[in-house]
């Protein structure tokens, strides 16, 4: 695989989904009995979500699509709301009410041209939030905060959030980190996220070869380090959630990182005290 991401278990169907970017390809994974299933995706996926009718919903960088999981078929949702030559779907969520927010990659990195857009009933809207890279959203247990992060800024948004009618407030700075790639205590720059059932904020760290526990104020809790330099997302599953199941990356990577790290580019996964919340389905 040559950059996992999204991965997201599906509490129903004791089943691990998740997506292969440059890959073009969804997965998943049926841990007690190892069966494995992939869809080849005509353009690159950037995450996914389980849809209230079977299946899964799928933000490709040709737009919206829904994915039937037992027959294979595709089919087009809503084109995409940006120009596909620079900009593609990146990581995305459902809230409680089954909107499904999800952020775009400005691929040239260069200035804050991506945003935060939310689906909701085949509609998109956009936050018109600007930033660089949309990854690690996320929603508090109580459902009243909407986290963001902003990854080449390597920073940590939160904002305040209105379930009932899905307003969201003006962003305020959640956790800034080190951004000097030379020092030595650099620990790389915040990536994929989840939520647990204690209301901390768990966050993969890209290049930082760690996960990151942090409380709703923002304050680091806990560190686990990973056999790997690039983690890209986390979901928690297996039958009480308490299955971290982690994607890696290992596109673009060197081949002395790789020699160093074998496992980029696996799906790991490690037992943890803390249980992680079911995640919610889109509604159509």
């Amino acid at each position: 695989m040559r950059n996992g991401e999204s991965p997201l278990w599906d509490v129903d169907h004791a089943v691990l989904y998740w997506i292969d970017i440059p890959g073009k390809a969804v997965h998943r994974l049926h841990p007690p009995s190892r069966m494995h299933a992939s869809w080849p995706m005509p353009s690159e996926p950037g995450c996914i979500a389980l849809h209230e009718n079977g299946g899964l919903i799928v933000a490709l960088r040709s737009g919206m699509a829904h994915l039937d999981t037992v027959t294979g078929t595709l089919r087009e949702l809503l084109p995409p709301p940006y120009d596909v030559g620079t900009t593609r779907f990146n990581d995305g969520r459902c809230d409680a009410a089954g909107r499904f927010w999800v952020g775009t990659i400005f691929e040239p990195r260069d200035r804050a041209n991506a945003s935060l857009f939310c689906m909701e009933h085949g509609q998109l809207r956009d936050l018109r939030h600007p930033v660089t890279t949309s990854n690690g959203v996320a929603f508090s247990c109580d459902g009243k905060t909407l986290y963001q992060s902003d990854t080449p800024a390597h920073r940590i948004l939160a904002y305040d959030y209105d379930m009932a009618s899905g307003q969201v407030g003006a962003p305020r700075l959640f956790h800034q980190f080190p951004a000097d790639k030379t020092s030595p205590t650099y620990g790389g720059r915040p990536d994929g996220a989840a939520v647990d059932a204690e209301d901390a904020y768990w966050c993969a760290m890209f290049e930082g070869g760690r996960l990151l526990r942090l409380s709703s104020e923002g304050e680091i809790l806990s560190e686990i380090r990973l056999p790997v330099r690039c983690p890209t997302m986390l979901a928690f599953g297996g039958p009480d959630l308490r299955t971290l199941y982690i994607t890696t990356g290992r596109e673009n990577r060197s081949a002395a990182e790789l020699a160093q790290y074998p496992l980029s580019g696996h799906v790991l996964s490690m037992q943890v005290d803390i249980p992680g919340r079911r995640e919610f389905n889109y509604i159509a």
